[in-house]
């Protein structure tokens, strides 16, 4: 079976950081091809951002931070070629069916390509222009194996994990609220 990548969306992030956030679950390719023969000096901040580091989610033409590699068929192969060719006559200019045909094949094979690892692995991009000329770097994030006798929701390591220590006093901590104000507010009785 194939593997493409679709779109993931872990957190609203995705909705502030991007003009347009892709949809959670769309097919993705990289999308590196906006950003062709653009200076990057006229780009706004969302744009620079998905520059940098999106996934470009081929229905909504929104950007996602990470995508999720996902078994295929051939026949979500084929609807994702045709879908992204659509959307390169459409909003880009393509001159002919043929040629946008041809540009979202490559494209799909592209994201395929990266898609070298088992099913539920996420993909970041890491953009660039560098002497003129676009570089990605791709890397992936692989959940961590599931503790012993946990359930599937609370079974990964723990972010924070608290440890006693026995037979050492913990330091005092003692802050002086007026002092840090810088001047003199101590009470002063009148009589």
């Amino acid at each position: 079976m194939l593997k493409l990548p679709r779109t993931i969306r872990l957190d609203p992030s995705d909705t502030f950081v991007f003009a347009r956030a892709a949809e959670p679950g769309e097919w993705a390719v990289s999308g590196a091809f906006i950003f062709w023969n653009v200076d990057p000096a006229t780009l706004d901040q969302k744009q620079r951002v998905a520059l940098r580091s999106g996934f470009l989610g081929i229905d909504s033409l929104g950007w996602s931070t990470l995508a999720i590699v996902t078994e295929a068929s051939e026949a979500d192969r084929h609807a994702m070629v045709e879908r992204l060719a659509g959307q390169l006559m459409e909003k880009f200019g393509a001159p002919d069916i043929a040629a946008a045909r041809s540009a979202a094949e490559e494209e799909v094979a592209f994201a395929a390509s990266l898609c070298d690892h088992p099913a539920q692995t996420l993909l970041a991009v890491q953009r660039s222009i560098e002497g003129g000329e676009i570089r990605e770097r791709f890397r992936t994030l692989k959940p961590r194996p599931a503790a012993d006798n946990a359930d599937q929701l609370h079974g990964h390591a723990r972010a924070f994990t608290f440890h006693e220590v026995e037979g050492e006093a913990e330091p005092a901590e003692e802050v002086d609220l007026l002092g840090l104000l810088g001047t003199d507010h101590r009470k002063t009785d009148r009589t």
